[in-house]
């Protein structure tokens, strides 16, 4: 199984809106992070369809190691 390139090692913050989908990129090669752009093509990886129940703050998984994807989890910490 391939690994995910890590994106960064700390989660993104982002306001998400009540209704609208985003799709958080997987495999941390999109240049539109933490959102997919299409550069998982070819690769095993498939970006995660996030449905914003409510506007708030979520912080997506930068580090694309996560137990709780698409959202950090602080596993981030952990890698070496």
């Amino acid at each position: 199984m391939a690994e995910p390139t890590i994106a960064q090692r700390s989660p993104f913050p982002f306001e998400v809106t009540t209704g609208k989908s985003y799709w958080w990129c997987a495999c941390g090669r999109s240049k539109n992070q933490p959102f997919c752009d299409g550069s998982h093509k070819g690769s095993e990886f498939s970006p995660i369809q996030y449905d914003a129940t409510e506007t708030k703050t979520v912080f997506f998984c930068g580090c694309k190691h996560s137990g709780g994807k698409p959202f950090c989890d602080g596993t981030h910490s952990k890698l070496p």
